[in-house]
């Protein structure tokens, strides 16, 4: 199948001298060929194409890539609003979880991939319960997605080689690895420093690069947090996760509010990418993350959602508005974290932590994962600096259109490869039983 795109703005990306990221729209035709970009230009191409589409001078941009999340925390949006996290998660959402059956997991998740591809989302990392049942629901939806089996340990005199989740990580990494045509990975993930052991994460930690896999993590998200490792350990949570060998992995950590200079430092030595989740942070009164310190040290930062009990939606459009506006709130300094470099968080950096090194740029030979954002939308206009007004105006109502892998999966108002109602139906049937509804 191929797709000649015709009568639009395509959201190109260069760098300047100093390697910061510049963006640009142009008008031109960009041609899809299965899963690949194969045009990009000014000038219509020369090759015949199966399909083409008049875009009403609209954006075509690269889609966005939530680089951390809690899926089918669809089920308890709204539970436990206005508390701390720990009373949040412990009191809360954790009882709750407890309950929850595969099929009303999967039902969570395919309504979050129906939220997420109507606002634009094309790949994003997952850490939840029932993993292979995730992957499923991912790879019959179309979208690229992450899923890793969290690691929990409670025990410090358990040895790691005893550890359930350890002991089923490398069966679930296998058959997740590749699913829907290569568009699901597998990764690792440990939920935190203060929900495992030493023990159970160095191990965990060997096993992730004796896969060459991914390793993803909440740390430092909140002071208590921080600061109760420090007194159990004598280190940070960046420090303690360098010592136990599992930033020795391409690792992208949640959150990582209360990091210091020395833990920037340490994230920056071993290419660590934050996933900044924004919105998350400020309603649970975590605090204010080191963006503007961590970009100077060249750290690659990417977004991320959480779950929507904490957020409470899935738009990356609030989280690339509030990354842009909250540090410059903050610190008093309008200059810091530019458009541009909020398009790169969204987009290609989440990509590249997820280890998506051929999505999330548009350009010829890469993957045909791009979306549609309308330009004529009263809030949209006039369309003096595209950049800015992606990052300070849009909202995840301007998508139009979805694809993936040159599949299209969404496309004004329709789904494509799911059942809404069917969707739906699940969905309200589970949150009715899990929460009496």
């Amino acid at each position: 199948m191929s797709i000649l795109f015709k009568n639009c703005k395509l959201l190109l990306r260069s760098e300047t001298p100093d390697g910061s990221p510049a963006y640009r729209a142009e008008d031109g035709f960009l041609g899809v060929d299965g899963k690949i970009i194969d045009y990009i230009g000014t000038q219509r191409p020369e090759k015949e194409y199966g399909e083409e589409k008049d875009m009403g001078g609209n954006l075509l941009m690269p889609g966005l890539a939530n680089a951390h999340g809690h899926a089918a925390m669809t089920l308890v949006r709204g539970v436990g609003s206005d508390l701390s996290l720990q009373d949040w998660l412990f009191g809360s959402i954790v009882p709750i979880e407890d309950r929850m059956t595969p099929e009303q997991v999967v039902f969570g998740t395919q309504y979050a991939i129906l939220e997420m591809l109507a606002c634009g989302t094309t790949v994003y990392a997952d850490m939840y319960s029932f993993p292979v049942e995730c992957a499923q629901a991912a790879a019959e939806s179309g979208i690229k997605a992450n899923i890793p089996r969290p690691l929990i340990c409670f025990d410090p005199q358990m040895e790691a080689d005893d550890c359930d989740r350890i002991q089923e990580t490398p069966a679930m990494f296998r058959a997740i690895d590749g699913m829907g045509d290569g568009r699901v990975l597998a990764d690792f993930c440990m939920h935190s420093e203060y929900l495992t052991t030493e023990k159970t994460v160095r191990r965990y930690a060997e096993l992730c690069k004796e896969f060459g896999a991914r390793m993803q993590v909440h740390l430092s998200e909140t002071k208590k947090e921080h600061d109760e490792c420090i007194a159990r350990h004598g280190l940070t949570p960046m420090a303690y996760f360098e010592k136990l060998g599992v930033l020795d992995n391409p690792t992208y950590a949640a959150h990582c509010v209360w990091c210091t200079d020395a833990d920037l430092d340490i994230a920056a030595k071993h290419g660590v990418t934050i996933a900044h989740n924004a919105t998350s942070n400020l309603k649970l009164g975590s605090g204010f993350a080191p963006i503007p310190q961590a970009l100077k040290k060249g750290i690659r930062i990417a977004l991320g959602t959480d779950g929507c009990a904490s957020n409470n939606n899935l738009n990356l459009w609030e989280e690339m508005h509030l990354a842009a506006i909250v540090h410059k709130g903050h610190t008093g300094d309008p200059t810091v974290v530019s458009p541009h470099q909020v398009l790169d968080m969204a987009t290609r950096n989440g990509c590249l932590a997820m280890g998506r090194t051929n999505s999330g740029v548009l350009e010829e030979g890469r993957d045909a994962d791009l979306i549609c954002v309308d330009l004529n939308a009263l809030h949209m206009q006039p369309a003096l600096d595209i950049p800015a007004l992606l990052v300070y105006s849009a909202q995840g109502s301007d998508v139009l259109m979805t694809m993936v892998d040159g599949k299209i999966l969404y496309e004004k108002g329709e789904f494509l490869t799911l059942d809404k109602e069917y969707v739906m139906k699940g969905f309200k049937k589970s949150c009715e039983e899990l929460l009496g509804i």
